[in-house]
């Protein structure tokens, strides 16, 4: 565990069990940003096990059941960034589960289409 990366020490303090762990967005794209970290310091999702993959996936499916009940967004953008020409700026493992809300953008169509800006409208 690098004693440089910021999601080990969130980790260290985390009480919830298991292979990853959940916890708010340090720079929110929306209210209830979550980010699920694997406890095992990890670098991409290529580096994960089936049962980290398996993990992952079920904690996004917890983190929106409870963002249903708590903030009630209209919708998801769920997002890994897979090295750094994908944007990964924290090189641990972690996929984002944005809630978005009615309203938020003007256009929300093309979603997560959006990271290379003049690729996001294709029906155009």
């Amino acid at each position: 565990m690098p004693s440089n990366c910021p999601f080990c020490a969130r980790l260290a303090e985390a009480s919830q069990p298991g292979l990853v762990a959940s916890f708010p967005d340090g720079f929110p794209v929306s209210p209830g940003h979550t980010l699920i970290v694997p406890r095992r310091h990890i670098e991409t999702y290529r580096d994960t096990t089936p049962a980290e993959k398996a993990a992952l996936w079920e904690a996004a499916d917890a983190v929106m059941e409870e963002l249903d009940a708590t903030r009630r967004p209209d919708g998801y953008n769920l997002g890994v960034n897979v090295g750094r020409a994908a944007g990964q700026t924290v090189m641990h493992l972690h996929l984002h589960v944005i809630p978005r809300y009615a309203g938020d953008m003007a256009d929300p169509r093309g979603g997560i289409r959006h990271v290379i800006a003049d690729k996001a409208k294709y029906w155009e």
